[in-house]
């Protein structure tokens, strides 16, 4: 799976200690189409989670959905923190009967009127359980990798 690699640095868990996950990539399209890109649900299931049952971009609106990986299934539970419209989206993105908190940030910074900057960090702000590959830093940052670098990359491109 894209998220996962076998090595044996990838079962140090991410802890609050960590200092923040960030992905930074520049897209050739304007601020507003990225925005789109990551807060409507129909563009969202092109280019991240295709099982996404619906999304809105407004504080407090709840989600979650399954996603199988090698070791188990994770109960993804998504709850929107922050918005500021074409600028700054937030979530709380934890799992259903595991430990582990964090905040995913999407901050949209405009270079020009036809390209677009976007910062993506994760903040741990509780330990991810120990002993699940998954939850290791690499993996994390393996996975926002394709998602911001190669998935919504390919997808704002088309």
């Amino acid at each position: 799976m894209y998220w996962f690699k076998n090595c044996e640095r990838c079962f140090i868990t991410m802890k609050r200690s960590d200092p923040p996950i960030i992905i930074i990539q520049e897209f050739e399209v304007p601020v507003a189409q990225v925005w789109k890109a990551i807060t409507e649900h129909k563009q969202m299931l092109q280019w991240f989670f295709e099982n996404i049952p619906e999304f809105k971009a407004e504080k407090g609106f709840h989600t979650q959905f399954n996603v199988k990986a090698p070791s188990r299934d994770f109960l993804h539970l998504w709850t929107i923190e922050e918005v500021l419209p074409n600028k700054k989206l937030v979530y709380r993105w934890r799992y259903q009967d595991l430990d582990g908190d964090s905040y995913v940030t999407f901050e949209l910074i405009p270079i020009d009127v036809s390209k677009t900057q976007l910062i993506l960090s994760v903040t741990i702000i509780e330990d991810f359980q120990e002993g699940i590959p998954e939850f290791s830093r690499e993996s994390c940052l393996e996975g926002w990798q394709y998602f911001i670098n190669e998935s919504l990359k390919a997808y704002l491109d088309k």
